[in-house]
């Protein structure tokens, strides 16, 4: 198992064994996929559980990719198809996305992927660069369940102060994230 909870075997069903460029690509891609996923379905546990199912299969087919194709696109897929699966499990909820919409969702992920994925890197760096009282304030800021409101309690100052800070940070990032972006191009 890997630091993402994802199985690796060391081989295929059909007994070969991955070669490091195929297990290199799977393990870069990982994030992205189950980003791709989330952004299809509305919980993070379902999307966590369809990332295995897609896994597992990602790894059957190994032998299937061809090298120097898009690795994203080909994943992907087979990610769609698991979607698809997980929808019409789960037909009787009420609250139901149309299929064209879910596609354009998907397509519009696929598309963006490269552009979001050099955003999070930016994003990443720029947050090693801002001081350490402003990293741990954002980091906070945007743990899972936290609001402003509830920071500011905790760290007992008013709430217009909290969200003047957030304020500034965030515009630091963007300005951070631009600037690493205009680099890169």
């Amino acid at each position: 198992m890997t630091a993402s909870g994802i199985d690796v075997p060391s081989e295929t069903p059909s007994g070969e064994i991955p070669t490091d460029d195929f297990v290199t690509l799977f393990s870069r891609h990982q994030r992205r996929l189950y980003l791709y996923i989330l952004s299809q379905v509305p919980y993070p546990v379902d999307a966590e559980e369809i990332l295995q199912e897609t896994s597992v299969i990602v790894w059957r087919k190994a032998a299937q990719f061809q090298p120097g194709t898009n690795f994203f696109a080909w994943v992907s897929q087979i990610a769609n198809f698991e979607v698809m699966k997980y929808r019409t499990r789960r037909k009787r909820e009420k609250l139901q996305f149309s299929d064209e919409f879910l596609e354009q969702v998907a397509s519009e992920a696929v598309s963006r992927a490269d552009e979001l994925e050099l955003r999070r890197i930016a994003l990443a760096k720029c947050m090693e660069k801002l001081r350490p009282n402003d990293r741990a304030l954002i980091q906070q800021r945007y743990a899972p369940g936290e609001t402003g409101k509830n920071l500011a309690e905790e760290m007992q100052r008013p709430a217009n102060s909290v969200y003047q800070s957030l304020g500034r940070i965030r515009r630091t990032l963007w300005e951070c994230i631009q600037r690493q972006l205009a680099i890169e191009s």
